[in-house]
């Protein structure tokens, strides 16, 4: 059965990470496309920062970098917003969890909403901000250095903060997911805060969009089987789904709703 042009897309740009650079020809080949149907395709992978175009083929991408949170916000927005719920699933009242200063944990706060005596420790000044003002819930907000692009809070204090919690969930964001590189991230700051996260908690939860599967950023903490689960709308492309699978990490998608 043919793949849907996202699914297939995702596949292309975890083939090239990992085969190095690849012709046109070959590609199409491999997807039984039209080379205009596979250039197509190049194209948007090129304009999500996931390949690097070149003379006939493609190569991959350098290492990623993130764009403005604000930007962030509008990205895949539809998705985030699908993943939270999927997140609320997941969550029961009285829970503890951690959360990271990430577009799709923002998103996931409002799916939050209404629950009753979940405790949330962040970074996060807008995630405290959403949250905090609900009846329902307690929110912790970790003090260090502020970082006004994402309006969060960084550095050694509080790192040290969060070792003096230990929550039920770790509700992070990444900016890549690969096989090789494992668990990436753009800014060294933010990679530090999330492990501190890991580290204090019984369950690793990860909210995924698409187009993190197969990127690679500079900032690495930690291999697939550090994480517990995904949660995404879409399955991850191979070889990647089937080492997430030997990690033993659990896959949440749409599809899995689906079929439900």
């Amino acid at each position: 059965m043919a793949l849907k042009p996202k699914d297939r897309q995702n596949e292309i740009a975890n083939l090239i990470a990992q085969k190095g650079e690849m012709s046109v020809e070959t590609l199409a080949e491999t997807y039984d496309v039209s080379l205009e149907t596979l250039r197509r395709d190049l194209a948007r992978l090129s304009e999500q920062g996931r390949i690097r175009k070149v003379h006939g083929g493609a190569k991959p991408a350098q290492l990623h970098s993130e764009p403005s949170f604000a930007e962030r916000m509008t990205e895949d927005l539809e998705e985030k917003q699908a993943i939270g719920y999927k997140l609320r699933a997941e969550l029961r009242d009285g829970d503890t969890i951690f959360m990271d200063t990430g577009s799709a944990t923002l998103i996931a706060c409002d799916a939050l909403l209404g629950m009753n005596g979940l405790t949330v420790i962040t970074n996060s000044v807008l995630v405290a901000q959403k949250l905090g003002a609900e009846a329902g819930i307690t929110v912790y907000l970790l003090g260090g250095v502020y970082g006004s692009g994402n309006q969060q809070t960084l550095g050694v204090m509080v790192r040290r903060q969060i070792e003096s919690f230990y929550a039920d969930h770790a509700v992070l964001t990444l900016s890549g997911l690969d096989v090789k590189a494992g668990i990436t991230y753009a800014d060294p700051q933010e990679a530090e805060v999330a492990e501190a996260m890991v580290r204090h908690c019984e369950q690793v939860t990860y909210l995924v969009t698409s187009s993190k599967f197969g990127r690679r950023a500079a900032y690495r903490t930690g291999g697939l089987a550090e994480i517990d689960k995904v949660l995404t709308m879409d399955p991850p492309p191979e070889p990647l789904a089937s080492e997430l699978a030997l990690a033993g990490v659990q896959i949440s998608t749409e599809q899995e709703d689906d079929n439900a």
